[in-house]
């Protein structure tokens, strides 16, 4: 039996993920910060699938919380077989009116631990020959966006490279590049998203399936949703000034993780 292991577990993608992998037979390695949350999630997986859950509590913003995965996903006992970089978040407001340590934090968790965290899980994965890595960002990588945007954008051309470095040794890593999904994380940022259309919003449990339809198929970059992947292909023809205006209007955060 496989094991996964999600950061960012117990909400939104992250729990769609734990959900739609522990309901195909994967034991999972839970990853947030809040301990409660977690173990209830890990004895509802386990009493519903039968599979093994384990919870690992850690705050990706710190130094200790990184270590502490990295050391779960370099165990060669209980080896991970899948990642899924998920945990993120997203500040309320716009540049300078954001304090410096938040978005310290916020580069901590969307690009170092990302990359340690990869980089831990790809190392046993490719002297196994086999493992994949799926790392979320955003629909935001795409456009010019402030520090959240900027982030995702790293995500996407980390994993990318990463992914074309390791061809052909049986790790396959992905960015997951969703648009605005129906979670609690606009609501935990304190965003207003009145003002985004219906259309823009995607079923998560959805958007998870054609995540690993797309991981399985070898793709490095999966956009979810044929709306979006139009959208991103205007993105490419309009100029800059006009792209920044618009994310102006739906909020800092566009898009989920």
């Amino acid at each position: 039996m496989t094991t996964a292991l999600i950061t960012g577990a117990t909400s939104g993608i992250g729990a769609a993920f734990t959900r739609r992998l522990a309901a195909d037979g994967h034991d999972v390695v839970l990853v947030a910060r809040d301990a409660k949350r977690l173990q209830e999630q890990a004895t509802e997986l386990h009493d519903r699938h039968r599979v093994e859950a384990e919870v690992l509590v850690a705050d990706l913003s710190t130094e200790e919380g990184i270590a502490a995965v990295e050391e779960r996903l370099g165990e060669r006992k209980h080896p991970v077989d899948l990642l899924v970089n998920n945990a993120g978040f997203g500040n309320k407001g716009r540049f300078l009116e954001v304090s410096m340590a938040d978005e310290l934090a916020m580069l901590k968790v969307h690009c170092e631990a990302v990359l340690r965290l990869t980089s831990a899980a790809a190392a046993g994965m490719r002297e196994r020959g086999r493992g994949g890595v799926v790392n979320v960002a955003s629909v935001a990588a795409f456009v010019p966006r402030g520090t959240y945007g900027a982030s995702k954008a790293w995500v996407v051309q980390f994993t990318q490279g990463a992914a074309r470095d390791l061809a052909g040794s049986g790790v396959r890593l992905m960015a997951l590049c969703p648009g605005f999904v129906r979670t609690e994380f606009h609501e935990r940022a304190g965003m207003d998203t009145g003002n985004v259309p219906r259309w823009m919003w995607l079923d998560v449990d959805k958007l998870v399936a054609t995540a690993m339809k797309d991981l399985a198929q070898g793709k490095s970059l999966s956009i979810p949703d044929a709306r979006y992947k139009a959208l991103m292909g205007l993105v490419k023809l309009a100029p800059r000034q006009t792209l920044g205006g618009i994310t102006s209007r739906t909020g800092r955060r566009y898009g989920p993780s």
